[in-house]
C-alpha cells in the first residue's frame, strides 16, 4: 500500500487514466487539470516535468496515486494539488487520504486546504493535524451536477450567444476576477492566464443583450468525453432577468452538440438560487465535496 508521487501529467495519466476515466463525472477537476498540463507540456517542452523521485519545489503541481495493493496494478485513489490551491482528492479510502497527508507533511508541502467528499476530508485533515497540529475550517460545501436532458429557460430572455474572443479580454479578465472575489475562492489565481487559456480554445461563451456583453459562461476542455461548466457569471446589476441560466443552457447545448457525453457543473450549496437555476435547466445531483482551508 503506497502512493507514488509525481509533477508528469504524461506520467501520472499512464498509472491513474485508466482510474480516472471509469467516472469522468467525479473526477472532472483531475482530468481536466490534467489534460491542460499534457497541452502545455506539449506547446511549451521547455518547461519541462520533473522526473518522479527528484525535488518538484514548491511551486510545482504535484499528482499522485494510491495502489492499495503494492503486487498489483489496481489504483485506488488519485490526487491533484496546485500550489495556492486546496489539495484535490478522488474518491479513495480513509487509509489513502490519512497516508496522502502524512507523506506531503513530511515532504514540507504547503497545504492551504483540502477538497475532498466528506469522509476522505475528514480522514486527511486528521492525520495533517496529527503531523503538523494545524486545524481545518470548513470553506465550502459543494454539489456536482451532470446534465439530463437540456431544458432551455422558459420564457427565454433578451439576447443570443456567441463564442468569446480576444477584443473580449479585458471585461473577461475583470469579471473572472469579480467571480473568483464574490465566491470566496481560496486561490490568488492569474485569471488574465486563465482566460487566454480559455480563449486558446474556444472555452468562454458570453451572452449577450442589447449590443453588450450581459453574462459569460466557461467551459472546460473536453476530456473522456466530459466538459465541465463554469465559471458563470452576471454582473450583480444584471442579475434577475435570466441571462446566467441562458449562458449556461447554451454553452451546454454546445457541448453537447460536440460531443460531450456528460457535462457536469458544480454549486456551492449556500447558494439556493444557483442550484435552483441549474436543476430548472436538466442538471441532476452527482455527489457532494467539502472544501476545507486552514
Amino acid at each position: 500500500m503506497s502512493w507514488s508521487i509525481t509533477t508528469a501529467a504524461e506520467e501520472f495519466l499512464a498509472e491513474a487514466g485508466d482510474f480516472l476515466r471509469a467516472e469522468p463525472a467525479r473526477n472532472s477537476v483531475v482530468l481536466t487539470v490534467t489534460e491542460n498540463l499534457r497541452v502545455k507540456a506539449v506547446t511549451a517542452p521547455s518547461a519541462a516535468t520533473t522526473p518522479l523521485g527528484t525535488s518538484p519545489g514548491p511551486a510545482r503541481t504535484l499528482l499522485g496515486w494510491w495502489r492499495p495493493d503494492a503486487g498489483l496494478d489496481l489504483v485506488g485513489g488519485a490526487f491533484l494539488h496546485t500550489p495556492e490551491f486546496p489539495v484535490f482528492l478522488t474518491s479513495m479510502s480513509r487509509q489513502a487520504a490519512a497516508e496522502l497527508a502524512a507523506e506531503l507533511a513530511r515532504a514540507g508541502r504547503l497545504v492551504l486546504g483540502i477538497n475532498a467528499e466528506q469522509e476522505t476530508a475528514d480522514a486527511f485533515a486528521a492525520a495533517w493535524r496529527h503531523r503538523t497540529a494545524a486545524d481545518a475550517q470548513v470553506h465550502r460545501r459543494m454539489r456536482l451536477f451532470r446534465l439530463g436532458d437540456l431544458i432551455p429557460p422558459d420564457p427565454r430572455p433578451e439576447g443570443s450567444a456567441r463564442p468569446a474572443a480576444e477584443p473580449d479580454r479585458d471585461l473577461l479578465i475583470t469579471w473572472f476576477d469579480a467571480f473568483a472575489r464574490e465566491v470566496g475562492d481560496l486561490a490568488d489565481e492569474d485569471h488574465a492566464a486563465a482566460v487566454d487559456e480559455r480563449l486558446s480554445y474556444g472555452g468562454i461563451t458570453i451572452w449577450e443583450a442589447g449590443g453588450a456583453p450581459v453574462s459569460i459562461a466557461g467551459l472546460t476542455r473536453a476530456v473522456a468525453g466530459m466538459v465541465r461548466v463554469g465559471p458563470v457569471y452576471t454582473p450583480p446589476e444584471l442579475r434577475g432577468r435570466g441571462y446566467a441560466g441562458a449562458a449556461t443552457a447554451a454553452v451546454s447545448q454546445a457541448a453537447r452538440d460536440a460531443g460531450a457525453q456528460e457535462v457536469v457543473l458544480y454549486t456551492d450549496l449556500a447558494n439556493p438560487t444557483s442550484n435552483a437555476l441549474y436543476q430548472r435547466l436538466g442538471y441532476r445531483p452527482v455527489e457532494d465535496r467539502i472544501v476545507l482551508s486552514y
